[in-house]
């Protein structure tokens, strides 16, 4: 009923041109059910009766409520006692306002709980049903119909989009400005549109999910049947901000929203125009398989659109056998047949059709990107006329009518459907569960020595011990072997950096190291200082950092990436939101640039990266079974051609309220 009432009321519709409740009474002109003015200050508004309250009206399916903040909650009660169970609040100044407005708001809350009332907004632009003529907005703009649904946190973004919408010829289904989303949010509003037979994409601009967990579910679910395309804002969010570790410091809400995309099948997209871009391919097509086809009248063009294939991770089609003798006969001599296909500069419509049409009907194609440029040989009308059954983008350079001019766009949006495709076609999800002993576990989590919690939960790390005084450093480093690496062991971020770890040290040299460990430590100040970790020297493999940050919103948020000294200066890491299956962890394995250097290169042997898999998702079961963990980060954990071990470790707790 939010977005198909048989009935609406603008409580404060006024005659007055300029104001929000006239805007909203105009542009329910064309809404085919019936439409109701509150006010008590007039009979009638604009043509339709008016009542000096919610009460005293007819029955009403949808309010839509446009008056001041601190008169919202009074007509929100009258709603609930007249049993209308949707409402739209367009009125500001509410949390976004400050303190009083935030009470307002946690009272507007408490009344929709009491009656079952399912509200959007408030502070926001309202809501669109094309399908209907509902047109709950004062916005300027009333949109064409169409299958795409646009939610947005940001109403003025909406308008925007309307108008652009408008230029372009293309139309929407549903749109929703969800403002403060006080009682409706996004998930709720998808999970709506689940079986909405006018929509088949969802469009959304967010600037922050609050349930985080709640969002994923109902995308991972709806994701299946309708294509979500988002854009998150706030890349420079405060959480990124953190430096209680490496992941601390590059993780953020901004790495959470995206890690949750990923899982949950949304398409993530860094700007307007690729989330136009998207959208609108999307509207047409669900699914494509095989390699992208690029057909062309200029040589310059289709090779920019080769080069965004390989850069999008898309795959060049490889023609038959059969398709170049066709290109052959059909093209001039000095035609390139292979992909791209070039048609050359003098090429006229009936060519280009003809190539494309041929290209589109062998079966390594599964989609085609026709680019042309104007030449006075070729009618860009004519060129578009080809028939062919597989997914396509027009790159017609100067055409207005063109889906893109820039070839690069094209790729970029094509190879959305190719990763949607994937997503609604990835088999069941693997979960391994672990069986930590909890008990040791907690105990663990109390001990001074962040190592004990690694080898309860089954962690590979190298011998150690821990040294209180230069005579106990030097009789466990003779247990265990030298040579040894020695490190501070409290609350110092940085050890290398401030002279807290030594290495390849020799028997002659452990009482002057411990010393030296510890004035280093002593000079920073008021750190805890627990004592020197005496190490078994481990050589040879490769280091990674697995990392873990709980994230307001979305939970553990892990990461992986090229570890060592060098994490924060090349940031090559990737993130998930806990839990993680199998193919989860070794898809962060395979994400981050540093993944070849892990399978070998130049004779080198690969490293295991099933046993790093599996310290993933160790940590990520242990940040979900113990949620007084903060933060935590293994860096680095050194991976060789079998087995890996983790030599430093750091973890911070919180206390559970």
């Amino acid at each position: 009923m939010l977005f198909d009432p048989e009935s609406v009321a603008v409580v404060g519709a006024t005659p007055k041109r300029g104001k929000v409740g006239y805007a909203i009474l105009e542009n329910l002109r064309n809404f085919k059910g019936k439409v109701y003015a509150i006010n008590p200050k007039y009979s009638e508004v604009l043509g339709y009766p008016c009542y000096p309250s919610i009460l005293e009206a007819p029955k009403v399916d949808l309010a839509v409520i446009a008056v001041p903040a601190k008169a919202v909650n009074s007509v929100l009660e009258q709603c609930g006692e007249k049993g209308i169970r949707y409402a739209v609040v367009i009125s500001a100044g509410f949390r976004e306002s400050g303190r009083e407005g935030a009470k307002l708001e946690e009272e507007m809350v408490e009344i929709c709980r009491k009656y079952g009332i399912k509200l959007v907004g408030p502070n926001c632009l309202g809501i669109i049903n094309t399908h209907n003529g509902l047109n709950a907005t004062f916005a300027r703009t009333t949109p064409k119909q169409g299958n795409i649904a646009f939610l947005s946190q940001s109403g003025a973004f909406i308008i925007a989009v309307m108008e652009y919408f408008k230029n372009v010829n293309e139309g929407f289904s549903k749109i929703v400005s969800m403002g403060n989303k006080a009682v409706l949010d996004e998930a709720d509003i998808i999970e709506m549109l689940k079986n909405d037979p006018y929509t088949d994409v969802i469009m959304l601009y967010i600037e922050g999910i609050t349930d985080g967990r709640k969002f994923m579910d109902v995308a991972e679910k709806v994701g299946k049947m309708k294509p979500l395309v988002a854009m998150k804002s706030g890349k420079t969010s405060a959480g990124a901000k953190a430096a209680s570790s490496h992941t601390g410091s590059i993780a953020g809400s901004y790495q959470a929203c995206l890690a949750a995309f990923r899982q949950s099948g949304v398409i993530p997209v860094s700007s307007p125009e690729e989330l136009f871009d998207v959208a609108k391919l999307f509207s047409k097509y669900r699914k494509v398989k095989g390699g992208v086809a690029i057909v062309t009248n200029s040589g310059g063009p289709g090779v920019m659109a080769a080069d965004a294939i390989e850069e999008f991770g898309l795959e060049m089609a490889s023609f038959s056998q059969e398709t170049i003798e066709k290109l052959k006969n059909m093209l001039p001599a000095g035609a390139n047949v292979y992909n791209p296909v070039d048609v050359l500069g003098d090429a006229d419509a009936e060519r280009f059709v003809k190539a494309i049409e041929c290209v589109a009907k062998d079966k390594n194609v599964g989609s085609i990107v026709a680019i042309t440029v104007p030449t006075a040989t070729l009618s860009f009308e004519e060129a578009a006329k080809f028939r062919i059954d597989k997914p396509y983008v027009l790159c017609f350079m100067g055409w207005e009518k063109s889906d893109f001019f820039d070839p690069v766009r094209a790729v970029r949006a094509l190879s959305s459907l190719y990763n949607y495709t994937k997503f609604v076609e990835r088999g069941e999800r693997r979960y391994r569960e672990y069986a930590f002993d909890r008990d040791k576990v907690r105990k663990a989590l109390k001990s001074k020595n962040p190592f004990d919690l690694l080898r309860v939960i089954g962690i590979p790390t190298p011998r150690y011990g821990v040294a209180k005084t230069a005579e106990e450093a030097l009789k466990i480093a003779d247990e265990i072997g030298y040579p040894v690496a020695m490190k501070v062991l409290g609350d110092i971020l940085h050890k290398t950096d401030v002279g807290c770890v030594k290495l390849n040290v020799e028997r002659s040299e452990v009482k002057k190291a411990f010393v030296e460990i510890i004035a280093n430590a002593e000079r920073l100040g008021n750190v805890r200082i627990e004592g020197v970790l005496i190490q078994e020297m481990v050589r040879g493999g490769k280091e990674v950092i697995v990392g873990m940050k709980r994230d307001a919103n979305f939970g553990p948020l892990m990461m992986f990436g090229l570890g060592g000294i060098y994490v924060e200066v090349f940031k090559d890491v990737t993130f998930r939101i806990a839990p993680l299956s199998e193919e989860d962890a070794k898809e962060m394995i395979r994400e981050i640039k540093a993944y070849k250097l892990l399978k070998g290169v130049r004779g080198e042997k690969p490293s295991d990266l099933n046993a790093i898999a599996d310290v993933i998702m160790r940590l990520a079961q242990l940040s979900l079974e113990f949620p007084e963990i903060s933060e935590m980060e293994i860096n680095p954990l050194r991976v060789f051609e079998k087995g890996c071990s983790a030599l430093d470790f750091k973890i911070i707790l919180k206390e559970v309220v």
